[in-house]
């Protein structure tokens, strides 16, 4: 933007930095709400500016920096603005040389550096010298055992070689049936064995066929206590017959025999 001519440019020539910026912003029919907006800015600062009022904006790299981007918005020419900034110069950070560190600085420097050194080695070497001593003395104990009187260790392999005498206990032994597990108890019930061919009906106590058919040698069936209510074994000579663990008799050895069972759930021979 173009700025306008000064109302008064004698007045504007010796105004300061402030007033310049103020007087053309007027010229340029701005107010400080809109150079606030344009620069993102807050009213505070672009009147801080105006004023002069350095002590508000902060350090002076910021001002300058402030003051040449208002003056850009102006269309001002930013030397002569910076000229006539009344604010100190930006001053940069002061390096010291180490030659000119004191001398007596430079000395306590040194001693702590070396006080350092000295703490590290000292916790250090001071473990490991109380475990070299400790290992010396149980080695120098060993040796002295093995430097014993020969007497001394005749007698103790005496004491060795003596036989000890052992007392035998009294306790009875538990005998072999003691320990042999309990026998297994014979199944109750009805059991069947084929010893070779037979044919075999066994009725239930509902009246249906629970068994009927010609079992080859070497089969064993059996059947609870109150399941069956009758049967029949063909060809008895090649089957055993168990009732509540004990053998049933056949009356014919190689025919057929009937049994019923009876309501205490023994067997009895029918015709």
């Amino acid at each position: 933007m173009t700025a306008h001519p000064y109302p008064n440019p004698d007045h504007a020539a010796l105004a300061g930095c402030g007033e310049r910026l103020r007087t053309a912003r007027e010229a340029a029919g701005m107010s400080v709400e809109d150079v606030a907006l344009k620069l993102r800015m807050t009213t505070r600062v672009v009147r801080s500016l105006e004023a002069e009022d350095w002590s508000r904006l902060g350090a002076p790299v910021f001002v300058r920096g402030q003051v040449r981007s208002y003056s850009r918005l102006l269309g001002l020419t930013t030397a002569p603005m910076m000229d006539a900034l009344d604010v100190g110069p930006v001053e940069p950070t002061r390096l010291v040389s180490r030659t000119h560190t004191p001398k007596l600085q430079w000395w306590a420097e040194q001693l702590g550096r070396r006080l350092v050194y000295i703490v590290l080695t000292l916790s250090l070497a001071i473990p490991a010298w109380v475990a070299t001593r400790q290992h010396l003395s149980t080695g120098s104990e060993g040796v002295a055992a093995l430097d014993a009187p020969v007497a001394s260790r005749a007698d103790a392999d005496r004491a060795a070689a003596t036989p000890r005498t052992l007392v035998a206990s009294l306790a009875p032994v538990a005998s072999a049936e003691a320990e042999a597990p309990s026998a297994v108890p014979a199944p109750s019930g009805i059991v069947l064995r084929t010893r070779g061919e037979s044919w075999v009906e066994v009725i239930g106590s509902d009246g249906q066929a629970l068994e009927k058919a010609l079992l080859p040698g070497g089969i064993e069936r059996h059947f609870p206590p109150g399941q069956v209510r009758a049967l029949t074994i063909g060809n008895v000579a090649n089957v055993e017959l168990v009732n509540a663990g004990q053998p049933v008799a056949f009356a014919q050895q190689a025919g057929v025999a009937r049994f019923a069972v009876s309501s205490d759930g023994s067997l009895v021979a029918t015709d």
